[in-house]
């Protein structure tokens, strides 16, 4: 692992680790799922455009097309991410998921609840954006994979998987709508 450049108090080591560091430079707001996740598939898409001219083109702008489809993809990929305060999501779940009509006092938020809400907000990044229903079956699939501690099967997590990646999309789809406006991202998710 590489050591952050900037000294950690170990008095307040949790409270560092809750800002997400960049493991290098010990700067808050590290995504490296988000960076990787666009970086991979715009990367993917940069090597197909730049690989339809036929003869040493293709491997020449295959090649070029990548590397820059991977760095604007990780670019794009860790923007999002950054959008997405697991703090906040958190917070926010462990005071709402009591209104929900799935909720079951028998089970707890911290052990039950919070690896769907979890699961449900990082998919929405993993997964790029793209409609929860075209990836319904990776979650389910990936789920026992994910739960954690959680004691919910599927077809109880989905609701608390959907409710995180709907709240996050909706936020996601409000921060974009802001930017045009002028305001890159809500205040909330800073």
């Amino acid at each position: 692992m590489i050591k952050p450049s900037k000294k950690i108090d170990p008095e307040n080591a949790e409270a560092y680790e809750k800002t997400h560091p960049d493991p290098i430079t010990g700067a808050p707001g590290s995504h490296p799922i988000g960076t990787g996740v666009g970086a991979a598939a715009a990367g993917a898409a940069g090597l197909a455009v730049g690989s339809i001219v036929p003869g040493v083109g293709t491997i020449l702008g295959g090649t070029i097309g990548a590397a820059i489809g991977a760095i604007a993809g990780g670019l794009a990929g860790k923007g999002l991410a950054e959008a997405i305060d697991p703090s906040t999501e958190n917070n926010y779940w462990r005071n709402e998921y009591r209104n929900r009509k799935y909720y079951d006092s028998a089970l707890d938020y911290d052990t039950d609840f919070a690896p769907a809400y979890r699961y449900g907000w990082e998919s929405f990044v993993m997964y790029n954006s793209r409609p929860q229903d075209e990836v319904e079956e990776q979650l389910r699939t990936e789920w026992p994979k994910k739960r954690g501690t959680s004691r919910l099967e599927w077809d109880r997590a989905q609701h608390a998987v959907r409710d995180a990646w709907d709240r996050v999309k909706n936020l996601h789809s409000r921060d974009r709508s802001d930017s045009s406006a002028g305001d890159s991202i809500s205040k909330s998710h800073r």
